[in-house]
C-alpha cells in the first residue's frame, strides 16, 4: 500500500498542565549524559523535558534519571540508507500508525530484552501522552501478526525516536521507513535517535554537538508548519 495511506491525521494536541519541576537543559559540569534525578512522568512533566533536551530513564530505587546525551543521535530525515533488502522487506509487510500504541511499548518494553527500562510505570505515561496526542506509534504486520514497530513524541517539527523492537527480519527498520517517510511528508525538521549504535549508524544516523542539538532542537519544538488537512486519514485494518 501506499505508505501516506496509513499516516496519522494532524490533530492539534490537548496541551497539559505545566510541570511541577524546574528541568535543566545539561548537567553542572557538562561531563554526564544522565543531568539530572528525580521529578514525575506526568505529561507537563514529559513535555517540558523533551522540548528542554532531556528524555527519562528509570533507574534504581524508583528513581527517574533525565538524559541530555554528549555527543547526540540524530537521523537527518534526507539521510537515511535503505538497502535493496530493505527496499524488498518494506514492501512485504503492511504498516499502521497509532493503532495499538500500549502493545508497541509492551513489545519495546519486553522484560527478556537486555538492558530493558520501559516498566508498567512508563508504559502509563506514554499512553497518557498518546491519548493526548503527542506519542505515535508505528506498527508492522505481517498478515495478522505484529511483527515489529517504533514509538516516540512528536511536538512540531520535532520527533523523538523512543525505543524500537522486531520480531521478524527488518520489522523495526520497516517502521523506521516508514517514520521517515511520514516525517519528511509533514515538514519534520528533526529526528532525535538519543545514542547512536552500530544498527542506526548503518541506516543514517550520525552524532552532533549537545549544543548544535539544542539549537536545532529549539527550531523544531517551535515550528508548527504542518501538513494540511488534506492529508491522508489513518486507515484501520
Amino acid at each position: 500500500m501506499d505508505s501516506s495511506d496509513a499516516w496519522p491525521r494532524p490533530a492539534e494536541p490537548v496541551e497539559p498542565e505545566p510541570s511541577r519541576w524546574l528541568l535543566p537543559d545539561h548537567g553542572p559540569n557538562d561531563e554526564s549524559d544522565m543531568v539530572a534525578v528525580g521529578a514525575d512522568l506526568e505529561p507537563g512533566t514529559l513535555l517540558a523535558a523533551y522540548r528542554s533536551g532531556l528524555f527519562p530513564i528509570p533507574i534504581p530505587r524508583r528513581r527517574i534519571g533525565w538524559f541530555s546525551p554528549d555527543p547526540r543521535g540524530i537521523l537527518p530525515l534526507d539521510g537515511m540508507r535503505i538497502t535493496r533488502s530493505l527496499r524488498r522487506s518494506v514492501r512485504r509487510y503492511q504498516v499502521t500508525f497509532d493503532r495499538c500504541f500500549t502493545e508497541v511499548m509492551a513489545n519495546c518494553g519486553d522484560p527478556r530484552r537486555p538492558s530493558g527500562w520501559i516498566d508498567q510505570s512508563v508504559i502509563d505515561a506514554y499512553t497518557r501522552l498518546h491519548r493526548m496526542g503527542w506519542a505515535h506509534s508505528v506498527e508492522v504486520w505481517d498478515d495478522d501478526r505484529l511483527v515489529g514497530g517504533l514509538y516516540g513524541i512528536r511536538i512540531n517539527a520535532f520527533f523523538a525516536g523512543e525505543s524500537m523492537f522486531h520480531h521478524a527480519t527488518d520489522a523495526s527498520k520497516v517502521a523506521l521507513v516508514h517514520l521517515v517517510e511520514w516525517l519528511r511528508g509533514t515538514n519534520a525538521r528533526l529526528l532525535d535517535v538519543q545514542w547512536t549504535t552500530n544498527h542506526l549508524e548503518s541506516l543514517g544516523a550520525i552524532d552532533i554537538e549537545r549544543s548544535a542539538y539544542l539549537r536545532l532542537l529549539e527550531d523544531a519544538v517551535t515550528d508548527t508548519t504542518r501538513q494540511n488537512d488534506d492529508d491522508p486519514p489513518s486507515k484501520g485494518r
